[in-house]
């Protein structure tokens, strides 16, 4: 049976020890909460500004994955389970390319995205910098990115994992554009995550790739007059 732990660092969250079955009984497709090795955090609801940043991501990567036709993008509460069971974890926000959907089923990701990006809340810091950063690793996540929402601690850090498996920090180029690993093409400026209000991810798009989007929108025009 369930029972509750105590952990005084992460107050505003609920921990619980059960197995995975029983994580799976308890829990359902608006549970946010991740098991690791017998143990499940429950989260408090993220804050206003943890979803908009969020949104804008999803949308805007959502936007491009589409436009390629490069695989699928899946926001918080959605289910990747890693290293052979020992591990159940909810992403803010992954992609999973299109040679990697037999991974996906109809309740999760059963294994590794090719992409995973992670909000830093208070009470997760140690958690997604250090813990989620060993364990994507080990897992064979590609690429990893921690944004940093938090008031004076604005940030974003890209990993890309290395052929010996360990995660390597890339930064941007020298017109301040980061080149994802994962999305052929896709590069974004950091400094859009911290605009007031947030950019328009379509009007993004138009930026980041133009001439495919012209393209898309003339032959939807097209299909739409009957030419």
């Amino acid at each position: 049976m369930a029972r509750q732990v105590t952990d005084p660092s992460a107050a505003q969250e609920q921990r619980l020890v059960m197995s995975y079955d029983e994580f799976l009984r308890w829990s359902d497709e608006h549970t946010h909460a991740e098991w690791v090795n017998g143990e499940v955090t429950v989260f408090m609801p993220p804050s206003t500004r943890h979803q908009r940043l969020n949104l804008f991501l999803s949308t805007l990567l959502s936007l491009y994955v589409r436009l390629f036709r490069l695989g699928e993008v899946f926001t918080a509460p959605f289910e990747m389970r890693l290293l052979n069971g020992r591990s159940s974890r909810e992403p803010d926000l992954l992609f999973v390319a299109h040679g990697h959907r037999d991974r996906l089923t109809a309740q999760r990701l059963d294994g590794p995205a090719d992409l995973v990006v992670e909000l830093i809340s208070p009470t997760s810091v140690r958690r997604d910098s250090e813990e989620k950063f060993a364990e994507y690793a080990e897992a064979g996540i590609p690429e990893y990115w921690i944004l940093d929402p938090r008031p004076r601690q604005e940030g974003i850090n890209f990993y890309q994992l290395t052929d010996q498996g360990q995660y390597r920090e890339v930064i941007p180029d020298a017109d301040g554009r980061y080149h994802a690993a994962a999305l052929p093409g896709f590069w974004l400026r950091p400094d859009w995550l911290w605009q007031n209000p947030l950019p328009d991810p379509l009007l993004l798009l138009a930026t980041i790739a133009p001439d495919a989007l012209r393209g898309a929108l003339a032959a939807q025009g097209r299909e739409g007059s009957g030419a």
